[in-house]
């Protein structure tokens, strides 16, 4: 409707307002949503036809607030599987790699001199590239990393509802669950889920006194992986069926909130906790991981969705007062959001205590080393778990909006059809909730797959096509360009590998 409002408003001269779209058919500025899969989903506010009047600090905030989210939380895990040092290699090039690419989308619509690509997005462009086959695959890759998120939502909420729910109960009862597991005897336990499980996440209870009838039965029917993500359905179905997510959006502040308290409890912890680092570059030790490791590329499979903003850069920046600065405040962003991983990561690796855990230990949600006693930890979940109630209803909105709205040129064609989706959507997010908790395992999956299209093939392509049709495309150009999407399907097909 965009498109085509802005086409006919050019049919006749400026002075004339003969064929000026009324206001009652001209989308409200509320429903113009942005998002990054594990970061944030926001309307912007001030979103215009033009440019917009945010300054340059705001811009910079905006990609680090729309960028950073659940994806941090298994950093620590990815440095880990990588190695320390590889790990902190693995995650700067990264970045710098998704930052040319990011580079790219921004500029892919200047490249196009013979059409007014003003109001262009990013899938617009590669419709102009691609035909209808940009279309549909931006749609579907668009939708993978949606239902990824989602996917990855659901496991953490969960988890999340489960450690409250227990947290609760053991301070009613004064039970203390480090007594169930491996873990540090000290005022800051840590602990290690995994010990014993083959690296599986424990999916089960606490197991403390065998004939505790009360014990028991909480233990039955409050489960992390055979009821509580039932419990979840009763509460977000009823909510994904809203015709407009606008309600929810106002909670956009707590994921700020909730990065910032995660800041603070890596850095409390680790002044606590101390360092505990060894390094032996390719030998594995009882208790050390060497610092060269092959399964570096689970890294950067969450890396890639842990970078990605691609979708919807156009957007963020077209509401920039300084278009000149486009592309340092996009370096500026992506150099904060390195830095945040990087701390995160660095501080909760070098401070998990080696002897008497192994590095090993450290979870995919490195929340679920802490013990649901530990006050700090729950309220990051209570933050977490709230935040993530407000945010996945509006990335519900944006599957219902790109599928529906493609297929039945309606996001709303009724009820049923909604209904439909989103038990689809929800059922996913219970099966693998149940059986394949791995939040590391879903997000290096769905990150390789969406960046594949995104990050690594569209932007790379264009830029060829781009200068091959004005004849300035050279050889260490296109080889360079060439190795990019190279490097994006090998870091999807080593995934299934790993």
């Amino acid at each position: 409707m965009n498109k085509r409002i802005h086409y006919y408003s050019r049919l006749t001269a400026p002075a004339d307002k003969a064929l000026i779209a009324p206001d009652h058919v001209v989308p409200a500025p509320e429903e113009c949503y942005v998002y990054s899969p594990l970061g944030s989903a926001y309307k912007l506010q001030s979103y215009t036809e033009g440019y917009g009047k945010n300054t340059s600090l705001v811009t910079i905030f905006m990609i680090w607030n729309t960028m950073m989210g659940t994806s941090i939380l298994s950093i620590p895990w990815g440095i880990k599987q990588a190695g320390f040092t590889t790990g902190m290699c693995v995650i700067m090039l990264m970045g710098i790699l998704t930052l040319y690419c990011c580079y790219r989308v921004v500029k892919s619509r200047a490249m196009i001199s013979s059409v007014d690509t003003t109001t262009w997005e990013y899938p617009d462009v590669c419709r102009y590239y691609f035909g209808s086959f940009g279309q549909w695959s931006s749609l579907l890759f668009s939708l993978v990393s949606l239902i990824g998120a989602m996917i990855v939502y659901w496991v953490l909420m969960s988890n999340f509802l489960f450690n409250t729910g227990r947290f609760i109960f053991n301070f009613i009862h004064h039970i203390n669950d480090t007594d169930a597991v491996l873990s540090t005897n000290d005022s800051n336990p840590v602990i290690c889920p995994s010990a014993g499980s083959n690296d599986h996440p424990d999916n089960g209870s606490m197991i403390f006194y065998a004939n505790d009838t009360g014990l028991q039965q909480f233990e039955k029917w409050w489960n992390k992986s055979k009821t509580v993500p039932f419990y979840l359905i009763g509460l977000l179905l009823p909510l994904l069926n809203f015709k407009s997510p606008s309600f929810f959006s106002k909670f956009n502040i707590l994921g700020t909130v909730s990065v910032l308290y995660l800041i603070f409890l890596v850095t409390f912890k680790a002044i606590h906790l101390g360092f505990h680092l060894e390094f032996h570059w390719l030998m594995q030790t009882e208790y050390f991981v060497p610092e060269i490791r092959f399964q570096f590329p689970q890294l950067t499979g969450v890396l890639t969705l842990a970078f990605f903003i691609h979708n919807c850069i156009i957007t963020l920046l077209k509401n920039n007062k300084n278009q000149e600065n486009n592309v340092r405040d996009l370096s500026i962003a992506y150099m904060l959001v390195t830095l945040t991983y990087l701390y995160i990561g660095v501080l909760v690796f070098a401070s998990f205590p080696s002897p008497p855990l192994t590095k090993d230990c450290i979870e995919q949600n490195f929340l679920d080393n802490f013990p649901s006693s530990d006050i700090l930890s729950f309220i990051a979940r209570i933050f977490l778990l709230f935040q993530m109630m407000t945010v996945y209803p509006l990335l519900g909105y944006l599957a219902r909006v790109q599928l529906l709205g493609h297929v039945f040129g309606d996001i709303y064609p009724s009820i049923f059809h909604v209904l439909i989706l989103n038990l689809i959507i929800v059922g996913t997010g219970v099966i693998m909730a149940c059986f394949y908790p791995n939040i590391g395992g879903i997000i290096r999956y769905s990150g390789a797959a969406c960046g594949l299209a995104f990050v690594f093939i569209y932007p790379s392509l264009i830029y060829i096509i781009s200068l091959r049709r004005e004849d300035r495309l050279t050889w260490p150009k296109l080889i360079f360009h060439i190795f990019i999407i190279i490097l994006g399907l090998a870091n999807l097909i080593v995934q299934f590998f790993m």
